[in-house]
């Protein structure tokens, strides 16, 4: 048996599991919420005992040190000596990295190179890299990276409309993110439908402070709503989502900027869900907040309207789903946004149940008449990680 720490840092929250394997199984786990906000929550894990603590405001590398010292105090191992593996969730991989990769001095420095296309992940995620590095000296390192699901793309897909020519030079395309967590979904749903993968449409919606939607078409990831960078899409947390290119000179003009790099920082840390509520990235301050505040609200409606449409888009794209997959923060625990998204889609003939949506439980939420499946699957980006990282110390040995 060999104890693998699995690492997924995102926007917004640090998730964790130290997994036996080849068991697959979880001896801890946790999730550090709120990363970077005011009153940051910490679960923990263990044997079925669930712990929960509201601390200081929290970042990603305090949060690691946090959890490196919970895995000891709350009986996940009685010494960091125990980790054999550590396996990193890393946003970008670009056309460098396409499946998981045992980490070298060279690699990390080529995901920092590659920062320009996750610029809030990549920086972050050789941060955590080093951190454990130093904190677990000697244990081997993996990256499993969220770009490599989407590799095969169709070229009609995961190009832009652009000089061709651009595109092959400077590899400019649509990479995708939360491939991890994407590809989990399908699997998991072609389970539950008792299908084999290769004949299912899907579309698979992890929308949490990040958020992205996947078309899978006969079992194969066909299309994706992020594109070069995590900033695309639908809006985020603090994201903009899709606006028109013209828009950063359009701004570098107005606010009188000589280079694009504050207006891009503007779309990718003040904007989203953040930028147009002037409230909140967080969505359960969002919907407390729009009982009273019409810019909370505005943000809401923009959101699930954001959704419905790319969803409409795919459904047509890909000629009709089986299933709509529901995951991620957003996706699990927001049963307001799943009933304004599936209501978005009525055109369509999906139909959700209210009192199963209300309920939240793993499992089917539609109606009996419902033209589609809508499915609720809490993702796994750590299990999927893990078996990466399995599968690639087994061909190390």
């Amino acid at each position: 048996m060999t104890k693998i720490l699995l690492i997924n840092a995102g926007s917004s929250s640090l998730k964790w599991q130290l997994v036996n394997m080849p068991a697959e199984h979880v001896i801890a786990s946790g999730q550090v919420e709120r990363l970077n906000l005011p009153g940051t929550i910490v679960k923990v894990e263990v044997g079925g005992k669930k712990t929960k603590e509201v601390v200081e405001t929290l970042d990603e590398i305090t949060a690691i040190d946090r959890v490196l010292k919970r895995l000891i105090t709350v009986g996940g191992v009685q010494s960091l000596d125990e980790v054999e593996a550590v396996g990193h969730r890393v946003v970008a991989g670009g056309t460098v990295f396409k499946g998981t990769v045992k980490l070298t001095p060279s690699r990390i420095d080529q995901l920092e190179k590659l920062s320009e296309l996750a610029p809030l992940h990549n920086p972050l995620e050789v941060k955590c890299i080093e951190l454990l590095a130093q904190k677990l000296s000697g244990v081997p390192q993996y990256a499993v990276f969220d770009s490599a699901y989407f590799h095969g793309l169709p070229e009609k897909t995961a190009i832009y409309g652009i000089p061709y020519e651009w595109t092959k030079k400077y590899q400019i395309r649509r990479y995708g993110e939360h491939g991890i967590s994407h590809q989990y979904l399908a699997n998991r749903a072609a389970e539950m439908l008792a299908k084999p993968l290769s004949e299912l449409n899907l579309i698979t919606m992890h929308l949490g402070s990040g958020a992205s939607i996947t078309a899978v078409k006969n079992g194969r990831p066909y299309d994706t709503s992020m594109g070069l960078t995590p900033v695309t899409g639908v809006m985020m947390g603090t994201r903009s989502g899709d606006v028109d290119p013209t828009l950063v000179p359009y701004l570098m003009k107005r606010l009188d900027l000589e280079t694009p790099e504050v207006v891009l920082q503007e779309l990718n840390v003040s904007s989203g869900l953040l930028g147009v509520s002037g409230v909140s990235s967080d969505m359960r301050d969002l919907h407390e907040a729009a009982k009273h505040n019409k810019r909370a609200k505005l943000a809401l409606e923009m959101f699930a309207n954001q959704v419905v449409k790319l969803v409409g888009a795919y459904y047509t794209e890909i000629g009709g789903a089986d299933a709509l997959v529901f995951a991620g923060g957003i996706g699990e625990k927001d049963p307001a946004i799943r009933q304004a998204i599936i209501d978005g889609l009525s055109i369509l003939g999906i139909k959700i149940d209210t009192g199963l949506n209300e309920a939240g439980d793993t499992g089917p939420l539609q109606t009996e008449d419902s033209r589609a499946q809508i499915l609720l699957i809490p993702t796994n980006e750590e299990l999927a990680m893990a078996r990466g990282v399995q599968q690639l110390m087994d061909k190390d040995k």
